[in-house]
C-alpha cells in the first residue's frame, strides 16, 4: 500500500477535505486491515504517479491538529483514478507536472474462470477438512 496515496484517498472522502491525526490513523487502520483487493488497488494507483510527493508538491496542507487536501491534491487524485485514453497515455496529464505520465493501463480484472477454478478449490479443501475432522471425532 502506498501511503501518499491512501492519504490522499481518506482526506477526499471528508466533506471539507479536512481530517484530524486520530481519524487519519483510525481511517488507515481500517484500510491496512481491509485485505488485498484495498493494496492491489492503491498499489496501482501509486505507480500511475511515481513521481507523488504529497508536501512538496502542495497536494496536502497540515493544519493543526490534523491534515487538509488541496483542490490541486483533489485534481490529481482524479487524474489518478481516471482511466487513460490512448492519447493521454502517449502524452501524460497536465496537472501542474504533478505526474510525469502514466506508467502502463491498469491490468484486467481475473477472469470468472479463474475465480470459479479458486472457488471450486477452496470448496474442495473445506470438504476434505470436514471429512477429516468427522473421522477425527470418530
Amino acid at each position: 500500500m502506498n501511503f501518499q496515496v491512501i492519504v490522499l484517498k481518506i482526506l477526499a472522502a471528508y466533506p471539507d477535505g479536512f481530517a484530524a491525526m486520530e481519524d487519519l490513523k483510525r481511517d488507515m487502520a481500517i484500510l491496512a486491515t481491509s485485505g488485498r483487493d484495498w493494496a492491489d488497488r492503491t498499489r496501482r494507483l501509486a505507480a500511475r504517479a511515481p513521481g507523488l510527493d504529497i508536501w512538496s508538491q502542495g497536494l496536502v496542507e497540515r493544519l493543526s491538529g490534523g491534515w487538509k487536501i488541496t483542490a490541486e491534491g483533489r485534481a490529481v487524485l482524479e487524474v489518478m483514478e481516471a482511466r487513460p485514453a490512448a492519447s493521454e497515455t502517449a502524452r501524460g496529464p497536465a496537472v501542474r507536472g504533478t505526474i510525469p505520465s502514466f506508467q502502463e493501463p491498469v491490468p484486467p480484472l481475473r477472469q470468472p474462470a479463474d475465480r470459479a477454478r479458486w472457488r471450486h478449490e477452496r470448496r474442495e479443501r473445506r470438504r476434505e477438512a470436514r471429512e477429516r475432522a468427522r473421522v477425527n471425532a470418530s
